[in-house]
């Protein structure tokens, strides 16, 4: 439950601005941090911090439990001997604003390789005993998701339902042979994810010393191509091919005529009942490594989830089926005692998924772009009068577009609608700090805004397109001089006269 009041700032760290195409756990990121202190800023929200594959979308990650290599400081391996100089002799020219993925999956796949070679050649001597201690220590997933990277990479990239019987199937075996033959590369898999382990603590505790929160993302379900499903096949719906029989998606909504076809394999929850629910406990207490506040992605799939028949072309043809929300959440509560965790309820919500949120506590989502649809609006939830203290409020989240760009393709109605509710009449260079100004004005005790409103910039700044694969998903960064110390005081002045702030 969150019982006091204060805000934050959606910002994915892909995002953030630095010399090398995309977002790193080094100096720009503390200065973002800086940056939320002196705003009044008490929570930095990201996006799950998977290492991507196909599509680079952070929620269809190779593992539910390893760290994304992109976002590793490269001037950080710099300064502690990993890297030379004469590694960076061939950087690449990148695109201003936006990330080039395929550009970051050959030369940063480059860099941190040498970074290893290095390591194993005696540079950063001072770092072995810490690394071993590591794999120790995250041995569960680690052996698991470093083998599956290294099949993966054996098998020029192909996802591991298409491998050979042996490894697909883990024949014990296949398996001991591929542990032989490619320790070399598991090793280096392992190193890497120690770096980002690294310096994602340091950051998360820069963090902490300044009073900045970091809220993190459980997405509920894994990716197809996953060591998660690899690993643990027997709790997922697969035939004997490892194909899956069924898939998760979302029926037809807000953001799509035909639903959402996520494709992520799911859970079998009689398997996963039957052991106590080990896997999602493991999964949450490896979340609270990472994050001090967790939001469980898509929560309603604990209540009931939209199984869709494998293969189909749309998310139209499927069907809710029950799941085991309660005892699985009870199950992690005693485990791991109460938990903080934002359920994100948007969608098609029903009694028995209030029900749960509510039977624990957990604050749901509220965003503020959908108050305003539709003819008899008054009654809508999401206005801020409508709110509940206990609730996580937006303006937009990742899958919106910019709150200037949703005022700009907004129609009539929605227009009318705000005008009649706010009596005033926005400009596009009003309207999103007004959002914020409410956001930040109801009685929702946590107000999240993304980076891109308080910025205030158009749909060319929007994070991403639900249910599609576009070139310009996931890719939006700021300039660092967006950053500017007069937006500073102007939020903190905000935060602090709707009282989410200590004076």
């Amino acid at each position: 439950m969150i019982t006091q009041r204060s805000s934050g700032v959606l910002l994915h760290p892909t995002s953030l601005p630095g010399p090398y195409g995309i977002g790193e756990l080094g100096a720009h990121a503390r200065h973002f941090v800086d940056w939320l202190a002196q705003a009044g800023q008490q929570s930095w929200q990201v996006m799950p911090l998977g290492p991507t594959g196909y599509g680079d979308s952070p929620y269809q990650a190779f593992s539910a439990f390893a760290g994304n290599p992109y976002l590793i400081d490269l001037t950080t391996l710099r300064e502690e001997g990993l890297l030379q100089d004469s590694d960076f002799d061939a950087v690449p020219v990148f695109e201003a604003g936006r990330v080039d993925f395929g550009l970051q999956y050959v030369w940063r796949t480059q860099m941190l390789n040498r970074a290893y070679a290095h390591f194993a050649a005696g540079a950063g001597a001072h770092l072995k005993a810490d690394f071993e201690a590591f794999k120790a220590d995250e041995a569960d997933w680690l052996d698991d998701y470093a083998l599956f990277m290294a099949l993966k990479d054996a098998h020029g990239g192909l996802p591991w339902n298409a491998w050979e019987p042996g490894t697909r199937d883990r024949e014990p075996e296949a398996l001991a042979r591929a542990r032989e033959q490619l320790t070399p590369t598991t090793e280096r898999v392992k190193f890497i994810q120690f770096l980002f382990f690294r310096q994602w603590r340091a950051l998360r505790e820069y963090a902490r010393e300044r009073g900045v929160q970091i809220i993190g993302d459980i997405p509920i379900f894994v990716a197809m191509d996953s060591s998660d499903a690899w690993a643990n096949r027997e709790q997922f719906f697969f035939d004997d091919q490892g194909q899956p029989t069924v898939v998760a998606g979302v029926p037809p909504d807000y953001f799509s005529a035909t639903g959402q076809l996520w494709g992520n394999p799911l859970y079998r929850w009689d398997v996963m009942e039957r052991d106590g629910f080990e896997w999602w406990i493991e999964r949450f207490r490896g979340s609270l490594k990472l994050y001090d506040i967790i939001r469980i992605d898509h929560f309603r799939g604990f209540a009931a989830y939209w199984e869709i028949p494998f293969p189909a072309e749309t998310a139209i043809h499927g069907r809710w089926v029950p799941a085991p929300g309660h005892a699985l959440l009870e199950a992690v509560r005693r485990a791991l005692g109460d938990m903080p965790i934002i359920a994100e309820d948007l969608g098609v919500i029903t009694p028995d998924v209030e029900k749960l949120r509510d039977d624990f506590g957990l604050p749901g989502m509220a965003v503020l772009q959908f108050a305003f649809g539709g003819g008899d609006f008054s009654v809508n939830d999401f206005l801020p009068h409508n709110l509940r203290a206990n609730q996580v409020v937006y303006t937009g989240t990742h899958d919106n577009d910019t709150s200037r760009g949703w005022w700009q393709h907004a129609d009539e109605q929605e227009r009318r609608n705000f005008r009649l509710y706010t009596h005033s009449d926005p400009t596009e260079e009003t309207f999103a700090w007004q959002l914020t100004e409410m956001a930040l004005g109801s009685r929702a005790n946590l107000a999240v805004v993304p980076l891109q409103d308080l910025l205030n910039l158009g749909s060319e700044a929007r994070m991403n397109f639900p249910g599609t694969t576009g070139p310009h998903n996931w890719t939006w960064r700021y300039p660092a001089a967006d950053l500017r110390p007069d937006l500073a005081a102007r939020l903190r002045e905000l935060t602090e006269r709707t009282g989410r702030v200590e004076r």
